[in-house]
């Protein structure tokens, strides 16, 4: 019961801000759960890149190391940077109220974002940031506009200008726009795992019921068969 207070108590804003959102083209993320290296990297970008702001708290470090096939030791030295320990919740590191004392409002946690956004919008949220002078961190955002953070996967991407047309055009980044989108993709799928990290488990466990539910059936009417034989 608390488990699912906390999530509606983390569900209902976000749902809140997803409704009042303006209507944009949104990229397909393609996301594959079964590439455990895909997620892995995503991991790394998220622990990397975001996590200083933003947790995925309803994760564990153990439980994404032994779904990801990540050893103990390169959780503990590659993504556990604020001394948990690896039993622990994936919490960030700042304080909520320096966050709000700072940014305005503290930075939301990320481990429903995928769940309840989608795919799709948060591969195109990521993709989305463009330089805009009027705004307090000099960007804004395509499907997220009025955006209240900075663009912190700039020295990724580089910093893309808003064309006439509409398309975004970026410079001065460490990756090519090919090498971007995958990092984002990467990032996109470790966000939809965090989310919904049993899903795999539970669509297989779906076909064996399935499978069960099947093999009931025929000896349901069989059986039915040999108890109404001599009434007809």
């Amino acid at each position: 019961m608390k488990k699912l207070l906390i999530a509606l108590v983390t569900l209902v804003p976000s749902l809140a801000m997803a409704a009042s959102g303006h209507n944009v083209h949104l990229e397909s993320a393609n996301v594959d759960l079964h590439d455990t290296a895909s997620l892995e990297r995503g991991l790394d970008l998220f622990q990397n890149y975001c996590s200083g702001c933003h947790s995925t708290q309803y994760q564990r470090y153990e439980r994404v190391a032994t779904d990801l096939n990540i050893s103990v030791d390169d959780m503990r030295n590659k993504y556990i940077f604020t001394g948990s320990k690896i039993g622990e919740l994936m919490e960030n590191s700042i304080p909520a109220a320096d966050a709000a004392k700072w940014f305005g409002a503290a930075p939301p946690d990320l481990t429903l974002v995928a769940r309840v956004r989608g795919a799709d919008w948060v591969y195109s949220y990521l993709k989305g940031f463009y330089a805009d002078e009027s705004r307090p961190f000099g960007v804004n955002n395509t499907v997220f506009p009025l955006v209240g953070m900075p663009h912190v996967l700039q020295g990724l991407q580089g910093l893309p200008v808003k064309q006439e047309d509409g398309t975004l055009v970026a410079t001065g980044g460490s990756m090519t726009a090919e090498e971007y989108d995958q990092a984002m993709r990467d990032l996109t799928g470790f966000l939809v795992y965090s989310g919904d990290p049993v899903k795999l488990e539970r669509e297989a466990l779906g076909w064996w019921v399935l499978g069960f539910l099947f093999i009931f059936f025929i000896i349901a009417y069989f059986l039915k068969k040999e108890y109404w034989k001599d009434v007809h």
